[in-house]
């Protein structure tokens, strides 16, 4: 019995220093890729801050410290333009003229919004047959299973603005090919999402739906939907949260929206206009996100 005793307790300490041992060695390999990363880019002269960091830096603090939107109430009504050598070019009146860019951030915020919701939409529409394959504990046929797998994973491992730049090429510039990027994208996330809240069923409840003779229709919509409709939900609000901000960025290759507005800014070096779009993106963000919060915490 002692050496029955002896023997466990020799195993759990060899096991233990097993453990220990091999996360010191991913310790040791991770710290090596971080040097290796940071060497080879050193080396090659990647790392340079440019020429006057600070000085640019400041310059740019300066302009995003006066978001564009404040020449609302604060414009210059005849603000000159002029050439070089103090030619006037024009004349324009900065109130009517920021009046008149903000009734188009409405117009871009409205467009991220509308892209963001259908994409999201269409994207747990695709996932919830690719889910219900590949929950283990609904034993589909392995084919069918290892193909909805296979589906979803290529689908989450390829970032939306990759699907967005092919779909333009296909559908051409606008919001279509916006939707489309993000319901791709999302598509594998719901999958996983969708077949992780199927996986936690008591299978028991729905072996008691099939013993009656349900068929595999009946089974899904009398034991599975309801019972995994608040994980659901959940996951569906946490995906269209994460895609109000990633259909920001789309408007970049073209798909309309605030990444539209944030492109043009930049390329302008319009830092305080820059700045009012991203007040924009940050307050959506903020109200969406404290919504969402306050739905999922009353479903579970």
């Amino acid at each position: 019995m002692t050496r029955s005793w002896c023997a466990r307790l020799a195993e759990r300490l060899a096991k233990g220093c097993s453990g220990r041992s091999a996360f010191l060695a991913l310790t040791l390999i991770y710290f090596l890729l971080v040097a290796a990363c940071f060497g080879s880019l050193a080396g090659e002269g990647e790392l340079s801050l440019g020429r006057n960091p600070v000085r640019n830096l400041l310059r740019t603090a300066v302009e995003f410290a006066r978001p564009s939107f404040v020449d609302v109430w604060l414009g210059n009504p005849e603000f000159a333009y002029r050439s070089d050598d103090g030619t006037l070019l024009r004349v324009e009146n900065r109130r009517t003229v920021e009046l008149e860019y903000l009734a188009g951030l409405a117009g871009a915020t409205w467009t991220t919004i509308r892209i963001a919701t259908l994409g999201s939409l269409l994207g747990a529409v695709l996932a919830l047959p690719l889910a219900v394959l590949t929950a283990r504990n609904l034993a589909a046929p392995g084919q069918l299973a290892w193909l909805a797998k296979a589906t979803l994973d290529v689908a989450r491992s390829i970032h939306t603005l990759v699907f967005g730049l092919v779909l333009v090429g296909i559908v051409g510039l606008g919001p279509t090919a916006g939707i489309l990027a993000i319901a791709l994208h999302s598509m594998g996330s719901y999958g996983k999402l969708f077949a992780e809240s199927i996986e936690t069923l008591d299978i028991a409840s729905i072996d008691a739906v099939r013993s009656v003779g349900a068929g595999p229709v009946q089974v899904f919509f009398n034991a599975i939907w309801p019972a995994v409709l608040p994980q659901f939900v959940s996951s569906h609000l946490y995906i269209w949260e994460f895609n109000i901000r990633d259909s920001t960025i789309l408007g970049i290759i073209g798909a309309g929206g605030l990444g539209l507005l944030i492109t043009e800014a930049i390329s302008l070096f319009q830092w305080g206009r820059l700045a009012t779009v991203l007040i924009v993106v940050v307050l959506l963000v903020a109200s969406f996100d404290a919504i969402s919060r306050r739905i999922r915490l009353a479903l579970l």
